[in-house]
């Protein structure tokens, strides 16, 4: 069960981190009050849009859903995402570099392995048997 909530926890925080640093943008056409086209990847159609000559929208006249192409208008929404949260190894001060690299090389040789497996008690062998204890006192494990 633990390890279970751990791995959940780790994904939920990558995708954390994975979207709280992507930024992308939306894009909007709008023809009066209307939204005509919407992309998240590519540019909108815009209707060959007259955008030096736009009217206010209380100037469009849409009768019948024939609108000028003076009213059109395009709104671009941007989230920008975190650009910090990468850490240049040049910001460390010359102290924290020195530990952040013997702390790395004694933990990389932790984990280094034996040629052989050691087994300190080879050489021993157990004591004779002079009594089976457990038939003495008569205690079985059922």
């Amino acid at each position: 069960m633990r390890e279970v909530f751990q791995k959940i926890t780790s994904l939920s925080m990558a995708l954390l981190v994975l979207f709280s640093t992507m930024s992308f943008s939306v894009e909007m056409h709008y023809c009066g009050d209307h939204l005509v086209d919407f992309s998240f990847i590519q540019k909108v159609d815009t209707c060959m849009m007259k955008a030096e000559k736009a009217k206010p929208q209380s100037q469009c006249s849409m009768p019948d859903m024939d609108m000028e192409m003076d009213c059109c208008s395009d709104v671009e929404v941007v989230f920008e995402g975190q650009d910090d949260l990468k850490l240049s190894f040049d910001q460390l001060s010359f102290d924290q570099q020195i530990f952040l690299t013997s702390f790395v090389y004694s933990y990389v040789n932790l984990f280094e392995g034996f040629d052989e497996n050691i087994v300190p008690f080879k050489d021993y062998a157990p004591p004779p048997l002079i009594r089976d204890v457990q038939v003495l006192h008569q205690t079985f494990l059922i």
